[in-house]
């Protein structure tokens, strides 16, 4: 085919003028970050958690606790410097336990205070049913009123704008210091109570109960206080339970058999003995661990309304994701000029800028930026001429110039392919076949073809001429990293579908460029839904983000369905997250976080049961090596005597709770791999690790407890 054309030297040429600036994040704790301090910070709650009502929440620790008090009792009635050594280790091992739970809780703390302060009592502008306006506490709306919130006033609660557009200041809550426009229709019509109208006018329809606002719910979250366990932690608790009487059994069980040996044992050594080998550690850290999940979500700017949401992102098996401002980056750019055979490329790019100075859409700023990026505004088309600009509009889906000088007249139109093509018929001009294939190239490779057109008509000489110039092609920019992004989520053994309501041929050229696994084309909300259906009946967990009412459904159905904080109420109630960003690409992040828990709990729990070999080697030969001398082949550690082997035990199995409560907080890191890879990874590291560093950490305990009265 004979055509000039016009490619930009860059991949990608970006929209005329710097964008706006990046906003400035208020001050935000890093997610897992942990300081010491936060421990002695948290030793009052760890004390108020003491509370039996507490204590029964997590069995192993209550198990600890009645045995604690059981030897406190045996301590009192025969005191010696070993019974009230146990005695003092066995209380401890119950407050790390509470202090690993509160340090979790406690984390949120400095968050919900700023919250609270934004969640302040105001003063509305109700609006009755006659028109009139009534000043009332925010505290006294019920949804359904109607409020008016002027510039400079707080949103009373959370609702829907019915009536204008103002900017609205929401760094209180999302930390994003740039204002965002909140208008009535569409969807991004939904404010939040405790934000700033900074411009404007707004009537707003409340949606949301006194105490149950958004900020309410946030608070409650943020602090744990509302947290429900989840499925899986409610599983693993009931295993760990299962553990702990079975190792009851078995000690009470140990006593029988020592009285009928003979050497019947004391009721501290027994204790000791139940303590070191239920699985303590992983049921101090358990609810740490999940609060924490939740957490890390929060330092994301990111609302889970329950821990079963964090915990189903981990088990994702598919995931949809919008196309437009999620895998593109959300405005068309022009990426290369096709002229027609008898137009040069310098000809067609000064048409084509011509045309599109009155087009202040992004498409058009991009076709001007890509010929002026090539050096073609030394001369404007309109120098000598009077120009007339035609302005892009939605119902001509056109814009263009006319150009008026003594020799004549001179249309210039670029716009959608079928309009564009329409007008040089009207005009009386012939449709190249050659344009009509240029047009069809650039739609085949997932483009967006404009065509551009002129008409020339001289001073007398009637309609003139018409004819058809080039075609500009608009492309779909993949954002950066976006394939290495669903590469990741191919090795985390996850699915991704690119929803768009494009035309098959384009989706299907966007989502090869990017990497995704499949393509819905030209849906509809009943198709979102159809597939999350369809889905979830093979047998797998879907996740989709969503903004608008009519991705309520889907986002209802979806097992983690992330709302973005700019949408709709609806979307917003429907879900069960909600992105305060309203970062589309935020989805990806949510599905490693949740991963990042179930690994981090799989990895503890590991790391715990094979503590317990290390404590055979010590307690078992201190208990009955008298009774029976060969068991002293069993002190592999050489623990220098009985008292001081179980003591050192004790010891470590409360020690190891605070040393493990920053990896608790922080999460296991997270690798996209294999489920293979990370079951070898956990076994080795926590596995392998868990068996060792017992026996090293007992070992430095016995040699320092040596010189201990009463115990060495």
């Amino acid at each position: 085919m004979n055509s000039s054309t016009l490619t930009p030297t860059a991949p990608d040429v970006p929209g005329p003028g710097p964008g706006p600036a990046t906003p400035a994040r208020g001050p935000r704790t890093p997610a897992g970050a942990f300081s010491p301090r936060q421990l002695v910070a948290s030793l009052p709650d760890a004390v108020r958690k003491f509370d039996p009502r507490h204590l029964v929440r997590t069995p192993v620790l209550l198990v600890v606790a009645v045995g604690a008090l059981l030897c406190t009792g045996l301590a009192l009635r025969t005191p010696t410097v070993f019974a009230w050594t146990i005695v003092a280790w066995l209380w401890i091992t119950v407050l790390f336990g509470n202090l690993a739970e509160a340090v979790a809780e406690g984390r949120g703390r400095a968050q919900a205070a700023s919250l609270r302060a934004v969640n302040q009592e105001t003063v509305a502008r109700r609006i009755g049913p006659d028109g009139r306006e009534e000043q009332v506490p925010s505290s006294g709306l019920r949804p359904g009123d109607l409020v008016a919130v002027a510039a400079g006033q707080v949103v009373p609660g959370d609702g829907d704008v019915v009536e204008g557009a103002a900017s609205v200041d929401e760094s209180a809550i999302t930390g994003e210091s740039a204002p965002v426009i909140r208008e009535s229709g569409g969807d991004r019509s939904a404010v939040t109570g405790g934000t700033t109208v900074l411009s404007d006018e707004i009537r707003v329809r409340i949606t949301a109960r006194p105490g149950e606002s958004f900020l309410d719910r946030m608070i409650a979250l943020v602090e744990g206080s509302a947290r429900q366990r989840t499925p899986n932690e409610i599983a693993l608790n009931i295993l760990l339970a299962s553990l702990t009487l079975v190792f009851l059994l078995a000690v009470v069980t140990l006593q029988p058999l020592a009285i009928y040996s003979g050497r019947p044992q004391d009721v501290l050594v027994l204790v000791a003995l139940l303590v070191c080998l239920i699985p303590t550690t992983i049921g101090a850290l358990l609810s740490a661990i999940g609060i924490a999940g939740m957490d890390r979500l929060i330092q994301r700017n990111v609302l889970a309304r329950s821990g079963r949401a964090v915990e189903a992102a981990g088990d994702v098996g598919t995931l949809l994701l919008d196309k437009t401002g999620t895998i593109t980056l959300g405005n068309r750019q022009a990426h290369e000029l096709l002229g027609v055979a008898g137009v040069t490329a310098a000809e067609l790019a000064t048409a084509a800028r011509a045309a599109s100075l009155a087009d202040e859409t992004p498409e058009g700023r991009s076709v001007v930026t890509l010929v002026e990026s090539h050096g073609g505004t030394d001369r404007a088309p309109a120098e000598g001429d009077r120009a007339e600009y035609v302005a892009f509009t939605a119902q001509t889906r056109m814009s263009g110039v006319d150009l008026v000088g003594p020799g004549g007249r001179r249309e210039i139109r670029k716009g959608a392919a079928a309009t564009v093509t329409a007008w040089i018929r009207t005009n009386g001009g012939e449709v190249p076949a050659e344009l009509t294939a240029l047009v069809d190239t650039v739609s085949t490779a997932g483009g967006t073809p404009l065509v551009v057109a002129e008409r020339v008509a001289p001073v007398g000489e009637g309609a003139g001429t018409v004819r058809a110039l080039g075609v500009i092609h608009l492309k779909d920019v993949v954002k950066p990293g976006m394939r290495e992004r669903f590469d990741r989520l191919r090795a985390m053994g996850i699915r991704t579908v690119m929803v768009t309501g494009d035309n098959p041929r384009t989706a299907r050229a966007i989502a090869a460029e990017a990497g995704v696994d499949d393509v819905l084309a030209e849906a509809t909300p009943e198709d979102k839904l159809d597939l999350i259906r369809q889905e979830q009946a093979g047998g797998r967990l879907v996740a989709m983000m969503g903004d608008g009412t009519n991705d309520a459904p889907a986002l209802a159905q979806a097992d983690v369905g992330v709302a973005m904080n700019t949408g709709t109420t609806a979307a917003k109630e429907a879900g069960n997250m909600v992105d305060l960003d309203s970062d589309p690409t935020k989805l990806i992040e949510i599905v490693e976080i949740g991963k990042q828990l179930l690994i981090t709990r799989g990895a503890l729990t590991t790391f715990s049961i094979a503590n317990d070999v290390a404590k055979y080697f010590a307690i078992l030969p201190a208990m009955f090596v008298t009774t029976f001398p060969q068991l002293q082949a069993l002190n592999v550690m050489r623990l220098s005597t009985p008292e001081s082997a179980i003591v050192s035990a004790v010891v470590f199995n409360a020690l190891v709770i605070v040393a493990l409560i920053p990896l608790a907080l922080r999460g296991v890191r997270y690798r996209p791999t294999g489920a293979a890879s990370l079951l070898r990874r956990n076994l080795v590291v926590y596995g392998i690790g868990g068996v060792l560093v017992p026996f090293a950490g007992i070992k430095l305990l016995d040699l320092v407890l040596t010189h201990v009265p009463g115990i060495g």
